[in-house]
């Protein structure tokens, strides 16, 4: 569990620690499976930041995330990670994995029946209330849209049954019905499970570094330590935006995804770049995002979607196009905004690091993800994606309902390398997405880190808010540039 209180501009994050064995050295050019782990730090997550006097002079060279607590890079390996997990953990069950997605199904079927049958101008004769009921029936289609969604990406990542065919054929048919190209997805998903928090190679909510973050606001880097804060209403319609437009955005212009698609192995990637028109998406056989193998899968997706959009039209030609938006398409805007809402807060946390290429290896990235809590919904509507997200970053292959008892036995291991933030439930989760929007504009590297630690980057902002961005001179951005070119 973890409080966040704010101190002289700074934030304290508490969390649970683990107690966990210790070894001796770390390597990370070795594999995950063969790296040795170096004794854990005695200093507590919360031991810098509840100093009310924090000198940044004498903490240089330590690695800070955004609220003032020292990291220390993980140094624990897979094989300690999924030897720690009991072996019932992995079994999976068909039978039971089709009664999840007939129950979320009977529940989309239900919710349609009562609505569609009572909420009628002869039942309900006021036109506010009637709306009201109708905006309530967006919002509960639209979580047990999220549902069936999360059942799809179990069969993604083969969690769903023992048989392959089974949960390709599931995760299909549910994403189809939810404009997801399944196989499509499934890939680059895939990929983003395999380099999680490596700054070339991840493929959702990668952060911008700080040159991306400045470029963007039309100043130089060293220029952001002397601007005003971000208003309010600017971060909020920000989030308003990616809420609304984010999941459209990635699917077909690959946002928030990485842009070095120069180095797909197959050359691919050349003169291609994200944004609309620059080649990169869920739906063309030739993007970057996949190999000459995968083309049959994409074109499976794309005829996937193509159903359900034939579908949708035989039903609005036939029952109303506003119907249609109602049952259909503001649900699935709820469900977008759930996918997104889950995604960035499961990747974007002021206690989160980032990786270059030199620091990263697939330990360190796994736990570069934070568990958080929503309660019934998140449990029970939504699968506990939400809450046991750690653990499927370690190992994807454990279905959902044996995810908490694996999550339990991996803490000891991750020690204080393990994240939750279930502070409040629901509303700390959504009072999270303002708190993350707010604190994590941008990464750098702390200062005066040396060696592999200036691979390893932190979250700073411009609103005064946790410890403050580096102050750059503009000859040493222009030598850093040259460097770099």
């Amino acid at each position: 569990m973890s409080t966040i209180t704010a101190r002289k501009g700074f934030v304290q994050h508490t969390d649970v620690l683990h107690s966990t064995s210790s070894s001796t050295t770390n390597s990370i050019a070795a594999s995950p499976e063969d790296t040795p782990r170096q004794s854990p730090s005695s200093t507590s997550l919360s031991s810098l930041a509840s100093d009310n006097d924090l000198d940044l002079k004498t903490v240089n060279g330590k690695l800070l995330d955004t609220y003032g607590n020292e990291f220390h890079l993980p140094d624990f390996t897979i094989k300690q990670i999924r030897d720690a997990i009991p072996a019932h953990c992995f079994n999976r069950s068909g039978a039971k994995g089709l009664g999840y997605v007939a129950r979320d199904l009977a529940s989309l079927a239900a919710t349609f029946y009562l609505f569609h049958t009572y909420v009628t101008p002869e039942n309900v004769s006021s036109p506010p209330a009637r709306a009201a009921l109708w905006a309530l029936y967006t919002f509960v289609q639209g979580l047990f849209g999220t549902g069936l969604w999360v059942l799809a990406h179990e069969c993604g990542h083969q969690s769903f049954s023992p048989s392959k065919t089974l949960n390709d054929t599931v995760g299909w048919f549910c994403h189809s019905a939810l404009l997801v190209p399944y196989f499509s997805w499934k890939i680059s998903h895939g990929k983003h499970h395999k380099a999680t928090g490596h700054l070339e190679r991840d493929m959702v909510f990668v952060p911008k570094t700080r040159d991306q973050y400045a470029s963007r606001v039309g100043h130089f880097a060293h220029e952001l330590t002397e601007l005003m804060e971000e208003t309010p209403i600017v971060t909020a319609v920000t989030m308003i935006g990616q809420q609304l437009v984010g999941w459209p955005l990635y699917i077909l212009a690959n946002v928030t995804g990485h842009n070095y698609h120069e180095r797909q192995s197959e050359g691919r990637g050349k003169g291609k770049k994200n944004g609309f028109g620059g080649g990169v998406n869920h739906f063309d056989p030739s993007s970057p995002l996949y190999e000459a193998k995968d083309s049959k899968l994409v074109v499976l997706s794309d005829l996937g979607l193509a159903i359900t959009l034939a579908a949708l039209f035989l039903i609005g030609s036939n029952f109303g196009w506003a119907n249609l938006a109602v049952w259909y398409f503001v649900p699935y805007l709820w469900v977008n905004h759930w996918l997104v809402a889950i995604t960035f807060l499961q990747h974007t946390d002021p206690t989160l690091p980032h990786y270059e290429p030199q620091s990263w290896n697939f330990a360190r990235g796994a736990a570069a993800t934070i568990d958080r809590e929503f309660g019934f919904i998140g449990r029970q509507l939504l699968h506990g994606i939400i809450e046991t997200h750690v653990l499927h970053h370690f190992v994807s292959t454990i279905p959902f309902y044996n995810a908490d008892e694996a999550t339990e036995a991996i803490k000891p291991i991750m020690g204080q390398h393990y994240r939750s933030h279930v502070e409040g439930g629901s509303i700390g989760f959504l009072k999270s997405m303002w708190n993350s929007a707010r604190m994590c504009q941008w990464i750098e590297p702390c200062e005066g880190a040396e060696g592999e630690k200036k691979g390893v980057l932190f979250f700073r902002n411009r609103n005064g808010l946790g410890v403050p961005p580096q102050k750059l001179s503009p000859s040493a951005e222009l030598q850093a540039a040259k460097s770099d070119s």
